[in-house]
């Protein structure tokens, strides 16, 4: 099984509007994938549906080799967190837990202190809800995702609200969840800054539509310094370039090469793709941050 999960042009739509259309994503095992999109592009729309908690309106998808009707089964090693935690705020976290437990019939000794010691709350265990900080409800909340055991764990913004230390907090939770344990993660966000700290692969999405899927690597490819050439002869370059002993380069489309060392020998490279009889359409160095990256892909920064 090459992917854990996948979703097949998913589409829901309320009345007229698609508030998901046709996503396709890909989830391997013990990914650690990043939904990245603004508030009310799609995300909590999306993961519902995977969590069975809403049917679409078009599409489907696969989760362990299953499709269809035939998913349902399988939901029981789906743990969700979506949107805020569900949980009794004049009970303990312990308490909280055991409800979960026996609602799902888990019954092992000492399951509720694991769970606790997990994400860091195994002091608070007797601790009334309604007292905890927002970022110690987000750690029960992926608690109770984790009650049963999962192997695919679905987090809807589980960082929103926090303050740094809670996000680190989290951050560390989840990132010791997918070492130790094994856990593939779904994170929605719309902090990409945040994100990139923990995910291995992203799906980018801007009013119900993926536009685009990539690894962690290509992400930061994408973001990294680099000069940007635009010439009229991309072989004739490239042959020209390994001519000066550049070899960290990357030739992006016809007219396009992305070049990653020597970046204050632009004019130099200019000369020599000249005295080569390569013209040369345009030549800049770039740097781009991420949120710079996901804020032009998206449109801008309004709305984020």
């Amino acid at each position: 099984m090459e992917y854990l999960l996948t979703t097949n042009s998913l589409t829901k739509q309320y009345g007229r509007h698609k508030a998901v259309n046709g996503v396709s994503l890909h989830v391997r095992q013990g990914d650690i994938y990043g939904l990245i999109g603004r508030n009310g592009a799609g995300k909590t729309t999306i993961l519902k549906m995977i969590s069975g908690l809403a049917a679409p309106t078009a599409g489907d998808f696969t989760l362990f080799g299953e499709t269809g009707k035939h998913t349902a089964p399988y939901l029981s090693r789906v743990g969700t967190l979506i949107e805020t935690p569900g949980v009794y705020p004049n009970m303990s976290a312990a308490e909280n837990l055991k409800i979960k437990c026996l609602s799902l019939g888990v019954r092992q000794k000492g399951v509720i202190d694991e769970l606790l010691q997990t994400v860091g709350l195994a002091g608070a265990g007797n601790k009334k809800v309604k007292n905890f900080s927002l970022g110690m409800k987000q750690r029960l909340g992926i608690a109770l995702a984790l009650v049963g055991d999962p192997d695919l764990v679905i987090l809807d913004e589980p960082i929103n609200g926090l303050d740094p230390q809670g996000i680190a907090e989290v951050r560390e939770t989840l990132f010791k969840l997918n070492k130790e344990r094994n856990i593939t993660l779904i994170i929605s966000s719309h902090i990409l800054e945040e994100l990139s700290k923990i995910a291995t692969r992203y799906g980018i999405i801007h009013d119900g539509v993926l536009l685009q899927e990539l690894s962690r690597e290509e992400l930061l490819a994408k973001c990294s310094e680099r000069i940007e050439l635009k010439t009229s002869d991309t072989r004739k370059a490239c042959t020209v370039l390994e001519g000066m002993g550049i070899t960290d380069y990357k030739v992006v489309d016809a007219s396009t090469i992305h070049i990653f060392e020597r970046l204050n020998d632009s004019g130099e490279i200019t000369m020599k793709l000249a005295e080569n009889q390569v013209k040369t359409m345009g030549i800049a160095v770039k740097n781009e941050a991420l949120e710079d990256y996901y804020l032009n892909l998206t449109g801008g920064a309004a709305n984020v």
